[in-house]
């Protein structure tokens, strides 16, 4: 069986990192969304809340399933079995960062393959931290983010 897995922090997840799941999972037998439990950060939603909207939000897909880490990347891929890693990149900035990424993932698990998927141009132009901009000024978001993370944003923002 052959398990990728598409790690990020996903705050909110977007409807750009559901057109990288969606097409991911077409690859692979098993997709495994990985949100990062970073305790340097200070994130919008918690690593449950987080899992939660991804959950919902992929129930769809048979073959994708939704957990939490910590640590490093390569040694959670390791442990779910998985020698792939799926990036979604909008654009030339990401590619730098991510290729990086890549590289030191090699370094550290030298049978770790990382695979670049395109974002859709649609979903170019759109990150979780413009997300959460765009929201806590009033925009509308409704075409951004999945109805589940649209609704509890708002809530959120009426709370900051």
């Amino acid at each position: 069986m052959r398990t990728a897995v598409y790690p990020g922090s996903f705050d909110p997840v977007t409807n750009g990192h559901l057109d990288i799941i969606e097409r991911s999972a077409k690859l692979v037998d098993k997709l495994i969304v990985a949100v990062l439990n970073n305790k340097s950060k200070s994130p919008l939603f918690t690593v449950e809340e987080r899992v939660r909207h991804l959950q919902i939000a992929t129930q769809d897909f048979k073959n994708v399933e939704i957990m939490s880490f910590s640590g490093l990347l390569v040694d959670f891929a390791s442990k779910v079995n998985s020698n792939i890693i799926i990036r979604g990149l909008r654009g030339v900035t990401d590619f730098s960062y991510e290729f990086q990424m890549a590289l030191t993932n090699r370094s550290l698990n030298s049978d770790i393959e990382t695979l670049f998927v395109s974002a859709d141009t649609q979903y170019l132009f759109f990150s979780s931290s413009q997300v959460k901009e765009i929201a806590h000024f009033g925009g509308n978001i409704d075409n951004i983010v999945p109805p589940v993370v649209r609704e509890e944003i708002k809530k959120k923002m009426k709370d900051i």
